[in-house]
């Protein structure tokens, strides 16, 4: 199932955009400056996107704490500070092209469509991809393409990516994303960690040559990516 959120919400726009809860944000902003996201565009783009819109109804008066939330099927909305931090990381440039893994309940989308990005995003969840459709559609971010899919398969058809973002763990670098990702690229992802270790967040670039180079970030905790490279991974 591909979606185009336009079709969702006809007529709505960024500049139509739902403008309630601004002072929230703005507080949020604030909170997420304090802890180091220090990226001007990244900064905005979390005072532009309406979180409450993006999470279940029942959670809204939580929207605004930099804390993840649940949005049913065993997922979640990954905490601001997190959102903010992997946004940062793939250090995005106005018109990229970017793939990420793990629509949920299309936040992450949003922001990456307000940084500028042209956004592809693969849910492996049918129920998750439509109500991210939804969401998107209310807040007015009209241009991002979803698909439902294993994320470990990508989106062949559209690559290559100038940015790839994954927001699940995977047990390993998913080399079938790494094929997608262009040179001179960037993927942002979990992996797990050893027995009883953390996951970390790990930048990973494709240079010039080919050469790929990973870099540690930041321990975290994420729901695991399922799909099959989660299938392979419990068959050794």
């Amino acid at each position: 199932m591909v979606l185009a959120c336009g079709l969702l919400l006809a007529g709505c726009s960024s500049e139509s955009r739902p403008a309630a809860r601004g002072e929230e944000r703005m507080r949020l902003v604030a909170e997420l400056e304090s802890k180091g996201i220090g990226d001007p565009a990244v900064a905005r783009a979390m005072s532009e996107v309406p979180r409450h819109l993006f999470v279940p109804d029942h959670l809204t008066g939580q929207a605004y704490d930099d804390r993840a939330l649940p949005i049913g099927s065993g997922q979640t909305i990954s905490q601001p500070y997190i959102v903010a931090y992997m946004s940062d990381l793939l250090d995005l440039d106005e018109g990229e092209r970017v793939l990420e893994i793990g629509t949920g309940s299309g936040y992450q989308a949003a922001v990456l469509a307000e940084l500028g990005a042209e956004v592809y995003s693969v849910e492996i969840l049918p129920e998750l991809t439509r109500r991210a459709g939804a969401n998107l559609g209310a807040a007015g971010y009209k241009d991002v393409r979803l698909r439902t899919g294993d994320g470990y398969v990508g989106w062949p058809g559209e690559a290559p990516f100038d940015a790839i973002i994954v927001t699940a763990s995977a047990p390993r670098l998913p080399a079938r994303l790494l094929e997608q990702l262009a040179t001179g690229g960037r993927m942002v992802l979990p992996m797990d960690g050893a027995a009883f270790s953390p996951q970390w967040i790990w930048l990973v670039t494709k240079g010039a040559d080919g050469v790929i180079e990973q870099r540690r970030m930041l321990p975290v905790r994420f729901v695991d990516m399922t799909g099959e490279i989660r299938d392979k991974a419990k068959a050794k």
